[in-house]
């Protein structure tokens, strides 16, 4: 079986995480190499394990956490669809058998909320995985005076964690933000669609999703 640790050896993986983040570096992108992927896979696999999948999905649920950005190689625009053709031929080349290609590429291929939805178990843990990581260590640009709102929005997430509650059935994201870099609505400006991309990613895993921001439940 091709594990995790197997695609993070593999060149061509490697290659298309630095041209991704240079070329998000150059459009003013948050960051979303190394640390991004690895917090997406490690969450997307204990999304899995905690819900009591098999030790396989939860295998290939890393995979495509650790891979799901590859696409901004090609263009930030249509990235998820870009990034599950790559997956695909990378895996292929890998050895890796077509069901649990077409589990990875179909999860990596409906992670943005643009024109994506959780279809499987390992699209909505990914799903939930990718849109909790909010944080200042995302923001790239350190000049503060030139911050778009997706910088300072970052910037402003001082601690975020996701825990999932296997008893209570629930997902709870939890944020906290410095409302003198920005205000809690400004969030809500960019993620909107997002956190309602994890509100049904949660229902299609049969939990619910809680989102608390500075200790207040506001979903």
């Amino acid at each position: 079986m091709v594990t995790l640790e197997d695609v993070k050896k593999n060149n061509e993986v490697k290659a298309f995480i630095n041209g991704a983040q240079k070329q998000l570096d150059a459009l003013g992108y948050t960051e979303h190499s190394y640390r991004h992927m690895g917090i997406v896979s490690s969450r997307t696999g204990e999304i899995l394990e905690k819900l009591g999948y098999d030790e396989k999905t939860i295998e290939l649920g890393k995979i495509a956490g650790y891979i799901h950005d590859i696409g901004n190689v090609v263009n930030r625009v249509d990235h998820a669809h870009s990034g599950a053709i790559l997956a695909y031929n990378i895996l292929k080349d890998m050895g890796m058998p077509l069901e649990d290609i077409t589990e990875i590429v179909s999860a990596i291929g409906n992670h943005d909320e643009k024109t994506g939805t959780a279809v499987s178990a390992i699209s909505a843990a990914l799903i939930l995985a990718d849109k909790s990581d909010a944080h200042r260590d995302r923001v790239v640009n350190t000049n503060m005076s030139n911050f778009d709102i997706h910088d300072r929005v970052n910037y402003a997430v001082t601690d975020s964690s996701l825990k999932i509650d296997e008893k209570q059935r629930k997902v709870t994201l939890k944020l906290t933000i410095d409302t003198e870099i920005c205000p809690v609505l400004d969030y809500f400006q960019i993620f909107m669609d997002r956190t309602m991309m994890s509100k049904y990613a949660a229902k299609y895993l049969h939990v619910m999703f809680e989102l608390i921001i500075n200790e207040t439940k506001v979903l």
